[in-house]
């Protein structure tokens, strides 16, 4: 679902996922933001491993993951999870995300789940 959700943003917004620079994705269980990685594009599949591990996820990597602590240090908040992602993404675009601040974010990439098989992608852009 992930996957298909992804190519479907980028091939619409004309947008390479090296092109993003931060990214708030479902981490509702440790398994699931490696799969998201790969599913979203961000390494190759089968890489995620090696991407963490390169810091290819954080800071001076080639992706801020979460940078807003995610959905666990929240308390997966069911229902609030998605407008908690779209708030820290904004604040990122607009450049007042404080010391969470990710620098050069034109885009910013929004990845959710639900229960039932629900999946959705967005990608927020500034002008």
């Amino acid at each position: 679902m992930a996957k298909a959700a992804a190519d479907k943003v980028y091939e619409k917004a004309g947008v390479d996922p090296k092109d993003i620079r931060v990214c708030e994705l479902h981490d509702c269980f440790a398994h699931n933001e490696l799969l998201s990685y790969e599913a979203l594009g961000l390494c190759n599949i089968g890489e995620a491993e090696k991407f963490v591990m390169d810091g290819g996820n954080t800071y001076g990597g080639q992706v801020v993951t979460n940078p807003s602590g995610g959905l666990l240090s929240k308390g997966h908040p069911l229902g609030a999870t998605g407008l908690a992602q779209c708030f820290e993404l904004t604040n990122q675009l607009r450049g007042t995300a404080d010391k969470r601040q990710v620098e050069g974010v034109n885009l910013a990439l929004q990845h959710n789940l639900g229960l039932g098989g629900a999946c959705v992608v967005t990608l927020y852009g500034k002008n």
